[in-house]
Protein backbone atom coordinates (compact mmCIF):
# COMPACT_ATOMS: atom_id res chain seq x y z
CA UNK A 1 0.00 0.00 0.00
CA UNK A 2 1.62 3.22 -1.15
CA UNK A 3 2.09 6.26 1.07
CA UNK A 4 -0.49 8.37 -0.76
CA UNK A 5 -3.10 5.61 -0.48
CA UNK A 6 -2.49 5.24 3.25
CA UNK A 7 -2.89 8.98 3.69
CA UNK A 8 -6.28 8.81 1.98
CA UNK A 9 -7.10 5.79 4.15
CA UNK A 10 -7.11 8.05 7.18
CA UNK A 11 -3.61 8.24 8.62
CA UNK A 12 -3.10 11.86 7.55
CA UNK A 13 -5.05 13.66 10.27
CA UNK A 14 -4.75 17.06 11.90
CA UNK A 15 -8.15 18.02 13.30
CA UNK A 16 -11.20 16.61 15.02
CA UNK A 17 -14.53 18.21 15.91
CA UNK A 18 -13.11 21.56 14.81
CA UNK A 19 -10.05 21.35 17.07
CA UNK A 20 -6.58 21.38 15.59
CA UNK A 21 -4.60 18.43 16.92
CA UNK A 22 -0.83 18.77 16.62
CA UNK A 23 0.73 15.36 17.11
CA UNK A 24 4.25 16.81 16.77
CA UNK A 25 3.98 19.49 19.48
CA UNK A 26 4.71 20.54 22.13
CA UNK A 27 8.05 18.72 22.22
CA UNK A 28 8.26 16.20 25.04
CA UNK A 29 4.53 16.21 25.85
CA UNK A 30 3.66 12.63 26.84
CA UNK A 31 0.81 10.69 25.29
CA UNK A 32 -1.71 8.61 27.23
CA UNK A 33 0.45 5.55 26.47
CA UNK A 34 4.20 5.13 25.99
CA UNK A 35 6.14 4.63 22.73
CA UNK A 36 6.98 1.03 23.65
CA UNK A 37 3.31 0.16 24.19
CA UNK A 38 1.25 -2.37 22.28
CA UNK A 39 -1.20 0.44 21.55
CA UNK A 40 1.47 2.38 19.64
CA UNK A 41 2.43 -0.80 17.79
CA UNK A 42 -1.09 -1.81 16.72
CA UNK A 43 -2.63 1.57 15.88
CA UNK A 44 0.12 2.53 13.44
CA UNK A 45 -1.05 -0.11 10.94
CA UNK A 46 -3.76 1.04 8.48
CA UNK A 47 -4.63 -2.50 7.41
CA UNK A 48 -5.37 -3.50 11.01
CA UNK A 49 -7.35 -0.29 11.53
CA UNK A 50 -9.40 -0.79 8.37
CA UNK A 51 -10.26 -4.43 8.96
CA UNK A 52 -10.64 -4.11 12.72
CA UNK A 53 -12.75 -0.97 12.47
CA UNK A 54 -15.33 -2.63 10.21
CA UNK A 55 -15.40 -5.69 12.47
CA UNK A 56 -16.08 -3.41 15.45
CA UNK A 57 -18.99 -1.73 13.66
CA UNK A 58 -20.50 -5.11 12.77
CA UNK A 59 -20.28 -6.19 16.40
CA UNK A 60 -21.94 -2.94 17.45
CA UNK A 61 -24.66 -3.21 14.79
CA UNK A 62 -25.69 -6.57 16.22
CA UNK A 63 -27.36 -4.58 19.03
CA UNK A 64 -30.39 -2.62 17.83
CA UNK A 65 -29.73 0.26 20.23
CA UNK A 66 -26.27 1.00 18.85
CA UNK A 67 -27.31 0.27 15.26
CA UNK A 68 -30.14 2.78 15.51
CA UNK A 69 -27.98 5.35 17.24
CA UNK A 70 -25.24 5.22 14.61
CA UNK A 71 -27.52 5.02 11.58
CA UNK A 72 -30.03 7.64 12.74
CA UNK A 73 -27.67 10.16 14.36
CA UNK A 74 -24.55 10.14 12.18
CA UNK A 75 -23.61 10.56 8.52
CA UNK A 76 -22.50 6.95 8.08
CA UNK A 77 -24.90 6.22 5.23
CA UNK A 78 -23.94 9.31 3.18
CA UNK A 79 -20.25 9.62 4.09
CA UNK A 80 -19.11 6.28 5.50
CA UNK A 81 -15.42 6.83 4.80
CA UNK A 82 -15.40 10.33 6.29
CA UNK A 83 -17.26 9.07 9.36
CA UNK A 84 -14.85 6.15 9.71
CA UNK A 85 -11.84 8.44 9.34
CA UNK A 86 -13.16 10.69 12.11
CA UNK A 87 -13.64 7.66 14.32
CA UNK A 88 -10.08 6.64 13.48
CA UNK A 89 -8.89 10.13 14.35
CA UNK A 90 -10.48 9.86 17.80
CA UNK A 91 -8.63 6.58 18.32
CA UNK A 92 -5.34 8.10 17.12
CA UNK A 93 -5.74 11.03 19.50
CA UNK A 94 -6.18 8.70 22.47
CA UNK A 95 -3.00 6.82 21.56
CA UNK A 96 -0.56 9.34 20.04
CA UNK A 97 -1.64 12.90 20.88
CA UNK A 98 -0.41 14.89 23.90
CA UNK A 99 -2.50 14.08 26.95
CA UNK A 100 -4.20 17.46 27.07
CA UNK A 101 -5.28 17.22 23.43
CA UNK A 102 -6.58 13.70 24.03
CA UNK A 103 -8.63 14.80 27.04
CA UNK A 104 -10.06 17.75 25.09
CA UNK A 105 -11.14 15.60 22.15
CA UNK A 106 -12.58 12.86 24.35
CA UNK A 107 -14.61 15.43 26.26
CA UNK A 108 -15.86 16.78 22.94
CA UNK A 109 -16.92 13.31 21.82
CA UNK A 110 -18.71 12.77 25.14
CA UNK A 111 -20.51 16.11 24.83
CA UNK A 112 -21.62 15.20 21.32
CA UNK A 113 -22.84 11.77 22.41
CA UNK A 114 -24.79 13.29 25.31
CA UNK A 115 -27.30 14.58 22.73
CA UNK A 116 -27.76 11.21 21.03
CA UNK A 117 -30.86 9.32 22.09
CA UNK A 118 -33.89 7.81 20.46
CA UNK A 119 -35.87 4.61 20.00
CA UNK A 120 -35.13 1.43 18.12
CA UNK A 121 -37.64 0.23 15.49
CA UNK A 122 -39.14 -1.96 18.24
CA UNK A 123 -39.65 1.05 20.49
CA UNK A 124 -36.82 0.50 22.96
CA UNK A 125 -35.35 3.76 24.23
CA UNK A 126 -31.59 4.25 24.13
CA UNK A 127 -29.01 6.89 25.01
CA UNK A 128 -25.50 6.90 23.60
CA UNK A 129 -24.09 7.42 27.09
CA UNK A 130 -25.83 4.37 28.57
CA UNK A 131 -23.02 2.56 30.36
CA UNK A 132 -23.85 -0.81 28.83
CA UNK A 133 -23.55 0.68 25.35
CA UNK A 134 -20.36 2.58 26.16
CA UNK A 135 -18.82 -0.62 27.53
CA UNK A 136 -19.75 -2.64 24.43
CA UNK A 137 -18.56 -0.02 21.93
CA UNK A 138 -15.21 0.26 23.71
CA UNK A 139 -14.86 -3.51 23.90
CA UNK A 140 -15.65 -4.03 20.22
CA UNK A 141 -13.07 -1.44 19.16
CA UNK A 142 -10.31 -3.01 21.22
CA UNK A 143 -11.21 -6.53 20.12
CA UNK A 144 -11.49 -5.55 16.46
CA UNK A 145 -8.23 -3.63 16.11
CA UNK A 146 -6.21 -6.07 18.20
CA UNK A 147 -7.41 -9.21 16.47
CA UNK A 148 -7.11 -7.68 13.01
CA UNK A 149 -3.45 -6.98 13.78
CA UNK A 150 -2.97 -10.48 15.18
CA UNK A 151 -4.63 -12.14 12.17
CA UNK A 152 -3.50 -9.98 9.27
CA UNK A 153 -0.28 -8.26 10.35
CA UNK A 154 1.70 -10.21 12.95
CA UNK A 155 0.65 -12.91 15.45
CA UNK A 156 0.53 -11.72 19.06
CA UNK A 157 1.03 -13.64 22.28
CA UNK A 158 -1.60 -13.72 25.00
CA UNK A 159 0.67 -11.53 27.15
CA UNK A 160 0.89 -8.95 24.34
CA UNK A 161 -2.88 -8.97 23.96
CA UNK A 162 -3.37 -8.43 27.69
CA UNK A 163 -0.91 -5.52 27.58
CA UNK A 164 -2.89 -3.95 24.73
CA UNK A 165 -6.16 -4.13 26.66
CA UNK A 166 -4.60 -2.84 29.90
CA UNK A 167 -2.95 0.11 28.13
CA UNK A 168 -6.30 1.18 26.66
CA UNK A 169 -8.12 1.23 30.01
CA UNK A 170 -7.28 4.83 31.05
CA UNK A 171 -8.62 6.24 27.77
CA UNK A 172 -11.71 4.04 28.01
CA UNK A 173 -12.42 5.42 31.48
CA UNK A 174 -12.32 8.97 30.10
CA UNK A 175 -15.12 7.98 27.74
CA UNK A 176 -17.19 6.74 30.70
CA UNK A 177 -16.51 3.03 30.26
CA UNK A 178 -17.02 1.03 33.45
CA UNK A 179 -16.45 -2.62 32.48
CA UNK A 180 -12.82 -2.86 31.47
CA UNK A 181 -11.73 -5.65 29.14
CA UNK A 182 -8.45 -7.35 30.06
CA UNK A 183 -8.41 -10.21 27.56
CA UNK A 184 -10.26 -11.78 24.64
CA UNK A 185 -11.94 -14.02 27.23
CA UNK A 186 -13.34 -10.94 28.99
CA UNK A 187 -14.67 -9.72 25.65
CA UNK A 188 -16.38 -13.06 25.00
CA UNK A 189 -17.97 -12.97 28.46
CA UNK A 190 -19.40 -9.51 27.77
CA UNK A 191 -20.60 -10.66 24.36
CA UNK A 192 -22.36 -13.69 25.82
CA UNK A 193 -24.42 -11.43 28.11
CA UNK A 194 -25.54 -9.28 25.17
CA UNK A 195 -25.94 -12.11 22.65
CA UNK A 196 -29.70 -12.63 23.28
CA UNK A 197 -30.17 -9.10 21.89
CA UNK A 198 -28.29 -9.73 18.65
CA UNK A 199 -30.37 -9.80 15.49
CA UNK A 200 -30.02 -9.49 11.70
CA UNK A 201 -31.00 -6.27 10.00
CA UNK A 202 -30.82 -4.91 6.41
CA UNK A 203 -28.58 -2.08 7.67
CA UNK A 204 -25.79 -4.63 8.24
CA UNK A 205 -25.84 -5.66 4.59
CA UNK A 206 -26.12 -2.03 3.49
CA UNK A 207 -23.12 -1.11 5.60
CA UNK A 208 -21.02 -3.94 4.16
CA UNK A 209 -22.03 -2.93 0.64
CA UNK A 210 -20.88 0.62 1.34
CA UNK A 211 -17.58 -0.70 2.68
CA UNK A 212 -17.02 -2.86 -0.39
CA UNK A 213 -18.03 -0.58 -3.23
CA UNK A 214 -20.12 2.32 -2.00
CA UNK A 215 -19.48 6.07 -1.90
CA UNK A 216 -16.36 7.53 -0.36
CA UNK A 217 -13.70 5.32 -1.97
CA UNK A 218 -10.26 5.80 -0.43
CA UNK A 219 -8.05 4.87 -3.35
CA UNK A 220 -8.24 1.11 -2.84
CA UNK A 221 -9.43 -1.13 -5.69
CA UNK A 222 -12.88 -2.63 -5.20
CA UNK A 223 -11.34 -6.10 -5.13
CA UNK A 224 -9.20 -5.16 -2.11
CA UNK A 225 -12.12 -3.49 -0.37
CA UNK A 226 -14.16 -6.69 -0.80
CA UNK A 227 -11.30 -8.72 0.66
CA UNK A 228 -11.07 -6.39 3.64
CA UNK A 229 -14.83 -6.56 4.25
CA UNK A 230 -14.70 -10.36 4.27
CA UNK A 231 -11.67 -10.24 6.54
CA UNK A 232 -13.70 -8.12 8.96
CA UNK A 233 -16.50 -10.68 8.94
CA UNK A 234 -13.94 -13.44 9.57
CA UNK A 235 -13.04 -11.76 12.88
CA UNK A 236 -16.58 -12.06 14.23
CA UNK A 237 -17.22 -14.76 16.83
CA UNK A 238 -19.40 -17.50 15.28
CA UNK A 239 -22.50 -16.56 17.29
CA UNK A 240 -22.37 -12.97 16.00
CA UNK A 241 -21.91 -14.01 12.40
CA UNK A 242 -24.79 -16.47 12.76
CA UNK A 243 -27.13 -13.91 14.35
CA UNK A 244 -26.27 -11.32 11.66
CA UNK A 245 -26.88 -13.97 8.96
CA UNK A 246 -23.53 -13.36 7.28
CA UNK A 247 -23.21 -16.60 5.34
CA UNK A 248 -20.75 -18.22 2.99
CA UNK A 249 -20.73 -15.28 0.60
CA UNK A 250 -18.54 -13.54 3.15
CA UNK A 251 -16.02 -16.36 3.55
CA UNK A 252 -12.42 -15.24 3.07
CA UNK A 253 -10.56 -17.49 0.65
CA UNK A 254 -6.89 -18.46 1.19
CA UNK A 255 -5.57 -16.26 -1.63
CA UNK A 256 -7.33 -13.17 -0.25
CA UNK A 257 -6.00 -13.97 3.22
CA UNK A 258 -2.47 -14.18 1.82
CA UNK A 259 -2.87 -10.87 -0.04
CA UNK A 260 -4.14 -9.06 3.06
CA UNK A 261 -1.39 -10.49 5.24
CA UNK A 262 1.18 -9.26 2.75
CA UNK A 263 -0.43 -5.81 2.79
CA UNK A 264 -0.50 -5.79 6.58
CA UNK A 265 3.14 -6.85 6.87
CA UNK A 266 4.22 -4.20 4.34
CA UNK A 267 2.24 -1.45 6.07
CA UNK A 268 3.94 -2.34 9.35
CA UNK A 269 7.26 -1.16 7.88
CA UNK A 270 6.21 1.88 5.82
CA UNK A 271 6.36 5.13 7.78
CA UNK A 272 4.17 8.06 6.76
CA UNK A 273 6.07 11.09 8.02
CA UNK A 274 3.07 13.40 8.48
CA UNK A 275 0.84 10.74 10.09
CA UNK A 276 0.18 10.66 13.87
CA UNK A 277 2.49 7.69 14.70
CA UNK A 278 5.50 9.36 13.07
CA UNK A 279 4.68 12.83 14.37
CA UNK A 280 4.23 11.56 17.92
CA UNK A 281 7.58 9.79 17.73
CA UNK A 282 9.27 13.03 16.66
CA UNK A 283 7.52 14.92 19.50
CA UNK A 284 9.13 12.57 21.98
CA UNK A 285 12.60 12.78 20.47
CA UNK A 286 12.48 9.50 18.53
CA UNK A 287 12.99 8.98 14.77
CA UNK A 288 9.89 9.38 12.61
CA UNK A 289 10.19 5.74 11.56
CA UNK A 290 10.72 4.46 15.11
CA UNK A 291 7.58 2.32 15.13
CA UNK A 292 8.37 0.84 11.72
CA UNK A 293 11.77 -0.55 12.69
CA UNK A 294 12.36 -4.04 14.06
CA UNK A 295 11.56 -4.79 17.69
CA UNK A 296 15.30 -5.11 18.38
CA UNK A 297 16.05 -1.74 16.77
CA UNK A 298 13.27 -0.09 18.79
CA UNK A 299 14.65 -1.58 22.00
CA UNK A 300 18.12 -0.21 21.24
CA UNK A 301 16.71 3.26 20.56
CA UNK A 302 14.68 3.25 23.76
CA UNK A 303 17.70 2.14 25.79
CA UNK A 304 19.48 5.32 24.68
CA UNK A 305 16.36 7.51 24.67
CA UNK A 306 16.27 10.81 26.51
CA UNK A 307 12.90 12.49 25.78
CA UNK A 308 12.75 16.27 25.42
CA UNK A 309 11.72 18.18 28.52
CA UNK A 310 7.94 18.29 28.68
CA UNK A 311 6.05 21.58 29.08
CA UNK A 312 5.76 22.33 32.79
CA UNK A 313 1.96 22.21 32.86
CA UNK A 314 1.97 18.69 31.46
CA UNK A 315 5.10 17.48 33.20
CA UNK A 316 3.54 18.37 36.55
CA UNK A 317 0.85 15.75 36.10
Amino acid sequence: MANDTMKRAGLHMDSYLGWKVDFANPPGAPAMVAPDSMQWRVFKNPVALGIGGVAAVLLEFADARIRSGVWDHSIYKVDPIGRSQRTGMAAMVGVYAPKEAARRVIQGVTNMHSRVEGKTPNGEHYKALDVELLDWVSATAGYGFLNAYDRFVSPLSEEEKRRFYAEGAPVARLYGVKAEIGSDSDFMAMMDKLAPRFEPHPIVGEFLQIVQSGPGAIGLPTSIRKMMAKASVSLLPPIVRERLELGGEYDLDPISKTVLRAMGALADHVAIKDAPPAQASLRLGLPADFLYRSRAAQARLLAQWSPPAAPSAIAAE
